[in-house]
């Protein structure tokens, strides 16, 4: 390593979109920590020299691994966190993860945090008592902090997602973060994303499908471990699926082939299903990373990963901010 290398823990890795992200914006991996088998399973299938801890996040001793301190950056893209949870009833563990990642700063203590996580954490009133939380505890440790909402469409992503952003640093570097604007002119549209992968297998009407797809993906959504199969998400994003000629009920297997006579149909339950992989692609995942495990399992990696773009946007912000200043 050189004495310019960034280096970051990442907590709640998930399949790896946001670490991949921030390592395509010059970041390097100390530790990338997940408790799912099969996150830690994608995260090694793609980058087989990564440092992965298959281990719940409470119980995350860093002192364990010395490699995880003194880092550049801590960086979580956790459970979105629900209102319930605001309110003191949290059963999904997402309020805890929150928590625990906070914590963590003590002992960790990164120049920086990056916390991702839903819209609403940032300014609704449902969550002041846990924004009080956090930062009353960064001030406690010495760090700045500033909250903004991000949409990855604006950075290349052919989808419509709204995320909760924290950055906190350390004195010296604050002021010279500033949140990334977008990196595209226009938002790309779901019919450009998926054309080459719905002709993979010859359907003939493959440019015909994607001509009618003009809009952004709505946000994809990866569901609770308790829910059934995979879908792409509740009543309202099924409709706006259907508007562009997608059956939101379920995932496909493969791409349609040639013999696939698409109907045009109006109903849903006859209109294409899209794979686990173009969900993928949609996330801007790139069409070599392997998403590992069985197509529920896979739809759930994908739909709640931090897209690559974003990371990346956020780490050629965050990368600025820490080469501002020489650290002592």
């Amino acid at each position: 390593m050189t004495c310019d290398t960034l280096r970051f823990v990442d907590v709640c890795s998930g399949a790896g979109g946001l670490a991949s992200g921030l390592e395509s914006a010059g970041f390097t991996p100390s530790l990338l920590l997940d408790h799912k088998p099969q996150a830690c399973e994608t995260l090694l299938a793609n980058r087989p020299h990564w440092n992965v801890v298959c281990e719940d996040l409470v119980d995350f001793l860093p002192d364990d691994h010395p490699e995880s301190l003194d880092v550049d950056l801590l960086s979580a893209g956790l459970p979105r966190v629900k209102a319930s949870a605001a309110r003191g009833a949290d059963d999904t563990g997402s309020l805890r993860l929150l928590e625990a990642t906070v914590y963590l700063l003590h002992s960790v203590r990164p120049r920086a945090l990056l916390m991702e996580n839903l819209p609403a954490l940032v300014d609704s009133a449902e969550y002041a008592g846990i924004r009080s939380f956090i930062e009353k505890e960064l001030t406690h440790l010495g760090y700045r902090f500033r909250w903004f909402v991000l949409n990855a469409a604006d950075h290349g992503v052919p989808q419509e997602r709204r995320s909760g952003i924290l950055v906190a640093l350390e004195d010296p570097w604050f002021d010279a973060f500033a949140p990334p604007g977008p990196t595209v002119a226009e938002h790309v549209p779901v019919g450009r994303a998926l054309l080459s992968s719905m002709k993979a297998r010859g359907w003939s009407d493959a440019e015909a499908w994607a001509a009618q797809a003009l809009a952004v993906a709505p946000t994809l959504v990866g569901g609770s471990e308790n829910r059934g199969g995979a879908d792409l998400g509740p009543s309202g994003t099924k409709r706006a699926w259907a508007r562009m000629g997608v059956n939101a009920g379920s995932l496909a297997d493969e791409v349609p082939g040639p013999e696939y006579a698409w109907p045009r149909s109006t109903d849903p339950a006859l209109m294409v299903k899209l794979t686990v992989d173009q969900a993928a692609l949609l996330q801007s995942f790139p069409p070599e990373w392997r998403i590992t495990g069985r197509k529920t399992a896979r739809y759930r990696q994908v739909g709640h990963a931090t897209p690559p773009p974003v990371g990346a946007a956020l780490g050629r912000a965050l990368a600025t901010a820490l080469r501002s200043v020489h650290r002592a």
